[in-house]
């Protein structure tokens, strides 16, 4: 067993001036910090697309990448845009993403760009080898000809080539950055560990492109949609909306899409983390009328079926499991069954069960263990926001330390568990006030960011140790 431990940041959340991070120089930065604290992973949020909400769990294709990841300054390197174009690009905020002045402004600047290319050539290569790609290129031309409305209300059928050719342009663009900086990064010693939503947009390239493999009525509506029943994040549950798998019809055809997508997702990283892997177990089915997640019940998903279709083309990658949640015996089976790491997420353990699988002392080898995800508070936001008699229960666990986050992370370094991974907050003991998503809420999520600074203030040299000490 390799004992490895590892960073989430999401590359929106990266420093830099341009409204939101991206492959650029601090992305290199930050690899170069990685390897200097002696973390072997780097655990990224998905790399969709994102809707209104910003939500990269709500995308518009499964296949295809954020154009706002992609380095302004590249551009300009290449000769591609003036300095007073790349300029116009910049934000003064460096500590949220700027998401409705990205909405204003890069798309523009990227589609400048795309008309300076004399030779098409790589870029069509590019979209031969990747055909869903190149079909999601022409769903995000055929929505922005119709007015950015949903597929479901198009009346264009035609997209402006130019407009085409410009999202052509910025896929091949995201994915040479992305390759680049992949490529850093293994050479440095680090691994990247993608995220795969479960469920898509209904507003997404893969409803519109195979409806049939959905749950929708003859006029290509939802009939049930997805979410959770109560639980630790919500006393309703929570309704996400996503459309649900027509299973029946999936595995008629091999689950076909499920190893396009999969595919698709390794040739990005080096292991992937299955989000709400419960679902393949049983999933949560919701009218679509409904009013609340409440209204919905549990259904039998497809199980190991889907785990032997998809194992082939796992090829010794990391395929780590999201079983958080409502989690019963069947669950437990299957991932037995499939042999992926699960994860424990050490917030989650101070119920007072101290059998809990979420403390430390309770670790198996087998597993991913976290302080925290992108949907929980920050670590010192957590322990300040507990109640007095948790607080001193979750501090008394941890033999009563002057700092309860140090000790939080340092008792999952000593743990048994193969892999563990901090958000990058904890590791710099910030409060509930750079938590990246709060479940339930709408808005105002998914926009923090780190100053160039506080990357640079990392203690390298104090992590280097911790990780050589416990033989991460």
């Amino acid at each position: 067993m390799a004992r490895k431990s590892g960073v989430l940041l999401p590359i929106f959340s990266l420093p830099g001036p341009y409204g939101c991070g991206n492959f650029g120089k601090s992305a290199y930065l930050w690899i170069d910090t990685l390897k200097k604290g002696g973390f072997s992973c780097w655990q990224v949020l998905p790399f969709g697309i994102t809707d209104e909400h910003n939500s990269p769990y709500m995308s518009y294709s499964s296949f295809g990448g954020n154009l706002n990841f992609i380095d302004p300054e590249a551009l300009f390197e290449k000769g591609l845009v003036t300095k007073e174009e790349l300029n116009e690009q910049k934000e003064e905020d460096p500590y949220l993403c700027r998401y409705d002045s990205l909405r204003r402004k890069r798309f523009s600047y990227l589609k400048k760009a795309a008309g300076r290319i004399l030779d098409r050539t790589p870029v069509q290569a590019f979209l031969k080898d990747n055909p869903l790609i190149a079909e999601t290129c022409r769903f995000l031309a055929l929505k922005m000809e119709n007015s950015g409305k949903c597929w479901n209300s198009w009346t264009k059928s035609e997209a402006d080539p130019d407009l085409l050719f410009t999202w052509q342009f910025i896929q091949y663009e995201f994915h040479r950055q992305w390759e680049a900086l992949h490529r850093y990064a293994n050479q440095n010693g680090v691994s990247v560990i993608g995220d795969l939503p479960f469920y898509v947009s209904y507003d997404s390239f893969d409803v519109w492109s195979a409806p049939k493999q959905f749950q929708l009525d003859p006029k290509w509506n939802p009939t049930f949609v997805s979410g959770v029943p109560p639980d630790y994040f919500s006393e309703d549950g929570q309704l996400w909306g996503n459309p649900l798998y027509n299973w029946e019809a999936m595995e008629a055809d091999g689950f076909a899409w499920w190893k396009e997508r999969l595919s698709y997702m390794l040739t990005l990283f080096d292991g992937i983390r299955i989000d709400h892997f419960r679902a393949i177990s049983a999933y949560w089915s919701i009218p679509a009328n409904a009013k609340s997640a409440k209204e919905g019940k549990w259904v039998t998903g497809p199980g190991t079926r889907l785990i032997d279709a998809l194992r082939p083309l796992e090829k010794g990658k990391l395929i780590l499991a999201e079983d958080l949640g409502i989690i019963d015996q069947a669950t437990r089976d299957l991932l037995e069954y499939s042999g992926y790491p699960g994860m424990a997420v050490f917030q989650f353990g101070f119920d007072g069960n101290p059998l809990s699988p979420h403390l430390p002392h309770n670790y198996k080898e087998n597993l991913t263990a976290y302080t925290g995800t992108h949907d929980n508070n920050t670590l010192l936001g957590f322990i300040w926001e507990l109640d007095d008699k948790t607080r001193r229960d979750a501090l008394e666990y941890l033999g009563n330390p002057a700092d309860g986050c140090t000790a939080a992370i340092r008792a999952l370094m000593m743990s048994r568990a193969e892999t563990v991974i901090f958000p990058v907050q904890d590791l710099l003991l910030y409060g509930a006030d750079t938590r990246i998503n709060t479940p339930g809420k709408a808005a105002g999520n998914w926009a923090y960011r780190l100053a160039d600074d506080q990357l640079l203030s990392l203690n390298t040299d104090h992590w280097k140790k911790q990780n050589q000490l416990y033989a991460r």
